[in-house]
Protein backbone atom coordinates (compact mmCIF):
# COMPACT_ATOMS: atom_id res chain seq x y z
CA UNK A 1 0.00 0.00 0.00
CA UNK A 2 1.50 3.23 -0.85
CA UNK A 3 1.16 6.66 0.31
CA UNK A 4 0.07 9.47 -1.75
CA UNK A 5 1.07 12.94 -0.97
CA UNK A 6 -1.93 15.43 -2.66
CA UNK A 7 -0.97 19.25 -2.84
CA UNK A 8 -3.45 21.81 -2.21
CA UNK A 9 -4.38 22.14 -5.52
CA UNK A 10 -5.61 18.77 -6.35
CA UNK A 11 -7.59 18.07 -3.15
CA UNK A 12 -10.74 19.54 -4.09
CA UNK A 13 -10.56 16.31 -6.16
CA UNK A 14 -10.47 13.69 -3.42
CA UNK A 15 -12.55 15.49 -0.93
CA UNK A 16 -9.51 17.32 1.00
CA UNK A 17 -7.56 14.28 1.42
CA UNK A 18 -3.49 15.35 2.09
CA UNK A 19 -2.80 11.75 1.59
CA UNK A 20 -4.27 8.82 0.26
CA UNK A 21 -3.30 4.66 1.13
CA UNK A 22 -3.70 2.87 -2.11
CA UNK A 23 -3.04 -0.39 -2.94
CA UNK A 24 -1.38 -1.27 -6.12
CA UNK A 25 2.23 -2.90 -7.40
CA UNK A 26 3.05 -0.20 -9.53
CA UNK A 27 2.26 3.93 -10.03
CA UNK A 28 0.08 2.65 -13.17
CA UNK A 29 -1.85 0.48 -10.47
CA UNK A 30 -1.80 3.15 -7.96
CA UNK A 31 -3.28 5.95 -10.42
CA UNK A 32 -5.95 3.36 -11.96
CA UNK A 33 -7.13 2.93 -8.19
CA UNK A 34 -7.38 6.41 -7.63
CA UNK A 35 -9.18 6.66 -11.25
CA UNK A 36 -11.94 4.77 -10.12
CA UNK A 37 -12.25 5.92 -6.50
CA UNK A 38 -11.93 10.00 -7.68
CA UNK A 39 -12.67 10.07 -11.51
CA UNK A 40 -12.48 13.68 -11.43
CA UNK A 41 -8.65 13.93 -10.37
CA UNK A 42 -7.80 11.48 -13.49
CA UNK A 43 -7.84 14.10 -16.30
CA UNK A 44 -5.26 16.27 -14.19
CA UNK A 45 -2.82 13.38 -14.25
CA UNK A 46 -2.96 11.32 -17.00
CA UNK A 47 -3.91 12.15 -20.77
CA UNK A 48 -6.95 9.75 -22.80
CA UNK A 49 -4.36 7.62 -23.52
CA UNK A 50 -3.27 7.15 -20.37
CA UNK A 51 -0.07 8.67 -20.79
CA UNK A 52 1.74 11.21 -17.93
CA UNK A 53 0.91 14.82 -18.17
CA UNK A 54 3.89 16.48 -19.04
CA UNK A 55 3.41 19.49 -16.62
CA UNK A 56 3.02 16.70 -13.41
CA UNK A 57 6.08 15.06 -11.62
CA UNK A 58 5.29 12.20 -9.79
CA UNK A 59 8.14 11.02 -6.91
CA UNK A 60 8.53 7.77 -6.22
CA UNK A 61 10.22 7.47 -2.67
CA UNK A 62 11.74 10.66 -3.63
CA UNK A 63 12.81 10.03 -7.71
CA UNK A 64 10.85 11.24 -10.45
CA UNK A 65 9.00 8.74 -11.77
CA UNK A 66 10.28 9.40 -15.27
CA UNK A 67 13.99 8.58 -14.17
CA UNK A 68 12.62 5.08 -13.15
CA UNK A 69 10.39 3.14 -14.93
CA UNK A 70 7.72 5.45 -15.44
CA UNK A 71 4.08 4.49 -14.46
CA UNK A 72 5.83 1.09 -14.21
CA UNK A 73 8.02 2.00 -11.42
CA UNK A 74 6.84 -0.74 -8.57
CA UNK A 75 5.87 0.43 -5.29
CA UNK A 76 5.18 -1.85 -1.91
CA UNK A 77 4.27 -1.17 1.65
CA UNK A 78 5.49 2.53 2.55
CA UNK A 79 6.14 3.68 -0.63
CA UNK A 80 5.38 7.60 -0.83
CA UNK A 81 4.13 8.51 -4.00
CA UNK A 82 4.17 12.36 -4.50
CA UNK A 83 2.28 14.47 -7.43
CA UNK A 84 2.88 17.17 -7.84
CA UNK A 85 2.07 19.74 -10.85
CA UNK A 86 4.06 22.20 -12.63
CA UNK A 87 3.56 26.17 -11.34
CA UNK A 88 3.64 28.61 -13.94
CA UNK A 89 4.25 32.19 -13.32
CA UNK A 90 6.08 34.95 -13.77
Amino acid sequence: MARVCLPSVLRTYVDGARELDIDGADLRQVLDVLREQYPGLERRLRDERGVLRRYVNFYVDGDECRTLDGQDTAVQKGTEVMIIPAVAGG
